[in-house]
């Protein structure tokens, strides 16, 4: 669906990514890990459209990307950042601006059920909400604007396990219910475990790459991304 190639981006003169190719398909979810600084955020902008690379290609379904991508191709895929940034109105008030006019699977009511906390928060202020439900707000807001690809950075970022757990359920739901994801994590496990397909990124380029859970049993990304987790 979103394919990088022959990618180098730089920031005031500096190389932070390199990369022959890499490619998000319809249907699956893609891993990304990598400690800070190692080029995920910037492959985050560059896969949803948010930043042009200075060298090489963004091609989506197949088609070159232009330089100033139009709204229409830009709302195919709808990025979470880390800290979401939410409106003051109520959580419905902010589902329903996010909500578009055409008609799709995702509904105020699907994404409750999705995240039943939400329903609970349904006349609290979005912004007033704590870290976790704001997470998940942000995730369902995206959810009605009806991606073709949905990017997610670091979900996980800042919240207690029980929560992380939460999301985690939501996002494999999501995945069983076909829709294309990409996931930069630092809960490791937790994304390689759900990955169909994952990539280690270090200083800017692909270290390894594979299924997520042969991932996980590599000498290498247990010792330096699971650590103690990775021991047994």
């Amino acid at each position: 669906m979103v394919e990088l190639r022959g990618i180098r981006h730089r920031y005031a003169g500096r190389l932070v990514l390199d990369l022959a190719q890499f490619a998000v398909p319809d249907g699956a979810l893609i891993a990304v890990v990598g400690h800070n600084g190692a080029g995920k955020s910037t492959l985050l902008r560059l896969l949803a459209l948010l930043e042009t690379p200075t060298e090489g290609q963004v091609l989506l379904d197949g088609k070159p990307v232009p330089r100033r991508p139009p709204a229409a191709l830009r709302r195919r895929v709808t990025m979470v950042e880390q800290r979401p940034i939410l409106f003051r109105g109520t959580v419905r008030e902010n589902l329903d601006v996010a909500r578009t006019g055409r008609r799709g699977r995702w509904t105020r009511e699907r994404v409750y059920e999705l995240f039943p906390r939400l329903r609970e928060r349904d006349r609290n202020a979005g912004n007033k909400l704590s870290g976790g439900e704001q997470q998940m707000l942000a995730i369902a807001m995206a959810l009605l604007s009806r991606p073709r690809l949905l990017v997610l950075d670091e979900p996980s970022l800042g919240l207690a396990p029980l929560v992380v757990d939460q999301l985690y359920q939501a996002v494999a739901g999501l995945k069983r219910d076909g829709l294309t994801i990409l996931l930069v994590e630092q809960q490791v496990f937790l994304a390689l475990e759900l990955a169909d397909r994952a990539y280690v990124l270090e200083t800017g380029r692909i270290r390894q790459e594979g299924p997520g859970r042969a991932l996980l049993a590599d000498a290498h990304v247990r010792d330096a991304y699971l650590g103690a987790a990775g021991a047994g």
